[in-house]
């Protein structure tokens, strides 16, 4: 348990993906400027992880690795190509879910629903559990605290741009620039809590 414990903390404060090892930026700049959309595409992306490290640590162990049980022979090397295939087929299960049943999310999400696809923190987070040889119940939970800590992140960053929109700012630090200044001096704030945890 406390292991479990650990590695939640780590993955959600101490290595956040976003703000420490810099994977989704995309996402995370584009769908912050308001909150509303940050909370979609939050519950989209901890949906899409999740399941993604699910699925893809399972066809890992019983597929791909060398002397896998479904399979004797080393596909390793496909690894990339069936992530991205798997999470792909992911984002298309919420992009008809969304569509279905909440319209107005969909539209407000935009491009950046599809996005989820080529999103480097989904692919790296699934890649990053096997090279650990993490077991599928660790991958999914590391998984879902990454994706949790997207969520934090995502969720922190609009609410200080919409309050940003609300303040006096010089016009030459308007728009992406005040973002961008944000956005390092969160990344600053979460990186107090290093050494929290180890790893």
């Amino acid at each position: 348990m406390k292991e479990y414990f650990s590695l939640i903390v780590g993955a959600v404060l101490v290595n956040n993906v976003v703000l420490s090892r810099f994977l989704g930026i995309c996402p995370f700049l584009g769908v912050s400027k308001k909150l509303d959309t940050a909370m979609g595409m939050s519950g989209a992306v901890i949906f899409v992880m999740t399941l993604a490290s699910l699925v893809t640590a399972s066809i890992y162990q019983f597929i791909l690795v060398k002397d896998a049980p479904l399979c004797a022979t080393d596909l390793t090397y496909l690894r990339t190509i069936v992530f991205i295939l798997v999470i792909a087929a992911l984002v298309q299960v919420v992009e008809v879910l969304l569509q279905r049943l909440s319209p107005s999310l969909y539209r407000a999400l935009g491009i950046y629903l599809p996005l989820i696809t080529t999103n480097c923190a989904v692919l790296g987070i699934a890649v990053d559990a096997t090279m650990k040889n993490y077991s599928i119940t660790k991958a999914t939970c590391f998984g879902t605290a990454s994706a949790v800590a997207f969520s934090l992140a995502l969720v922190l960053f609009s609410s200080l741009r919409e309050k940003l929109d609300l303040a006096r700012v010089p016009r030459y630090m308007e728009g992406t620039a005040i973002a961008l200044v944000t956005a390092g001096l969160l990344a600053m704030a979460f990186m107090g809590f290093s050494g929290l945890v180890g790893g």
